[in-house]
């Protein structure tokens, strides 16, 4: 019987379906080394974003055929290593999509009328309502880095929310969504009022918000990232929200997860959450 190791905590059904025809061994939180020894006698491998599936990794796992990923995202996958040795590997695309793009535009919503910033100080005591002053996002510019599932679905509400939505994708056919204006990379950056990240991590996209990219967008622009993070240049966002270049920034996701620390995790104008974009119950049973 094909033995599967689940090593990532996912929906009981997918234990209770790979069950039927599957011996299914879950061993979950296992570091690198931790993993290297499971895999030896394992056929199949079930991940989603905490285990990584390193060269070592694979190497170790000599009856291995397939590795399948419950999200959409592989970067934490060494495709390469695994094509070397002949391991197929399998995403779900799709089956988290609308959940990560509603988190994003709660996210939106967060940044736009400072909730978080405003919930910590009324509990501190403080009733500051004319320091919490938000804006509307009726009409405000979203300017979309991604137009893939997720990046499509977050474009479709935000214009239901009456919003002006541009959007950059170099894979995307121009005419492929209706009502996005598509434009060059730096443009979207520049006329944003909103600027939301729905792209892969890779060398391309690695630090894709830097500071000459920050220095082409609008004052009090406000940023979002449930995507990936090392797609943000910490330092540089940090020191644009200490100016005042920045208005905001919501983050989901970490160069490191969980992060050790931030130069962001001090700053007010920073909403945090601890890579929720696919933690709802409906898009767990979907990957």
């Amino acid at each position: 019987m094909t033995r599967l190791l689940i090593a990532d905590a996912v929906a009981p059904i997918c234990s209770e379906i790979l069950g039927r025809t599957c011996e299914v061994v879950t061993r979950t939180g296992l570091s690198e080394e931790e993993l290297i020894e499971a895999v030896g006698d394992i056929d199949a491998l079930v991940v989603r974003s905490s285990a990584r599936v390193t060269e070592r990794v694979l190497a170790a796992a000599p009856k291995l055929q397939v590795v399948g990923r419950a999200g959409a995202g592989v970067d934490t996958i060494d495709i390469a290593a695994a094509t070397r040795q002949g391991v197929v590997v399998m995403n779900t695309p799709g089956g988290n999509s609308v959940s990560t793009a509603e988190h994003t535009i709660a996210l939106l919503f967060a940044l736009a009328r400072n909730v978080v910033s405003s919930n910590r100080s009324l509990r501190s005591g403080r009733w500051d309502r004319k320091k919490f002053v938000g804006t509307e996002l009726r009409n405000k510019v979203l300017g979309v880095i991604g137009l893939g599932k997720v990046g499509a679905e977050v474009a479709r509400i935000a214009r239901g929310l009456g919003m002006a939505v541009i959007g950059y994708d170099p894979y995307l056919p121009q005419d492929a969504l209706a009502g996005v204006k598509r434009l060059e990379l730096d443009e979207v950056f520049a006329q944003g009022d909103f600027v939301t990240l729905h792209t892969p991590l890779s060398a391309a996209t690695e630090n894709l918000v830097d500071e000459r990219r920050i220095a082409l967008m609008k004052t009090g622009a406000r940023l979002i990232n449930c995507a990936r993070g090392g797609l943000l240049d910490e330092a540089a966002v940090a020191a644009a929200l200490e100016s005042g270049k920045l208005g905001g920034v919501a983050v989901d996701v970490y160069r490191q997860e969980p992060p050790e620390t931030s130069p962001m995790f001090d700053l007010d104008q920073v909403v945090s959450t601890p890579h929720l974009g696919a933690s709802t119950r409906e898009a767990q049973v979907q990957v």
